[in-house]
């Protein structure tokens, strides 16, 4: 399990092909790469994928075929920054919201506010899946790209989400432009919700609650 909180940023440093998949070599600072043991879990950009080597500079993963289809990593050109963060221990601060690292689909940015000095604070569109629909909620969580974010509205197609300078300039977020595709986790919570209702037909609390929290 992971939280949300990005504190490490990697580079994609090489991608090659192998037998029902590909390798990834990211380079990553010091403190990543000390929890990058092998067999340890690390969520890149949001998936959560297994460290098989590690020396002074870098770690490499292996990519089955199913990850490279479902999420961005088989697509994302060398030299890119990626998020990256260790599973959570026992006793650690959720400081985010629990994040599986099993990507539920692939998203794209819309449109992102035009900031002033540099500071891109406010509403931000992503695209959605139809089916992920179900599992977004406003006020609810939702993991973009391994970052943990709160949901400010939705429809069937789309969300927004409210971003801080904070937020923007400590990850990724800044090089993302309208268009970029981006790998999306729903909240657990709201998958289990999606699942009962489709597994015992629709209840009228439950239906509310998917379409604008109990509140709403």
């Amino acid at each position: 399990m992971f939280t949300g909180l990005i504190r490490h940023l990697g580079t994609l440093e090489s991608r090659a092909s192998r037998p029902g998949g590909a390798r990834l070599r990211i380079a990553s600072p010091a403190d990543l790469l000390a929890r990058a043991e092998l067999g340890a879990s690390i969520a890149v950009n949001g998936a959560c994928l297994t460290s098989v080597a590690v020396d002074g500079r870098a770690w490499e993963a292996d990519l089955s075929e199913e990850t490279l289809e479902k999420t961005t990593l088989g697509r994302l050109p060398l030299g890119t920054s990626l998020h990256l963060e260790p599973a959570l221990r026992v006793g650690d601060p959720l400081d985010g919201h629990l994040v599986s690292g099993h990507v539920d689909g692939l998203g794209q940015l819309l449109s992102r506010p035009q900031g002033q000095g540099g500071l891109d604070e406010g509403i931000w569109r992503f695209a959605m899946a139809r089916a992920l629909a179900p599992m977004i909620a406003p006020k609810g969580s939702v993991a973009v790209d391994g970052i943990s974010l709160t949901v400010v509205d939705c429809g069937t197609d789309w969300f927004t989400v409210a971003l801080i300078p904070e937020t923007v300039t400590r990850t990724a977020l800044h090089h993302l432009r309208p268009g970029t595709a981006v790998n999306l986790e729903a909240d657990p919570i709201g998958r289990f919700v999606a699942r009962a209702l489709a597994l015992r037909g629709s209840d009228e609390k439950l239906t509310r609650f998917a379409q604008g929290g109990w509140g709403g």
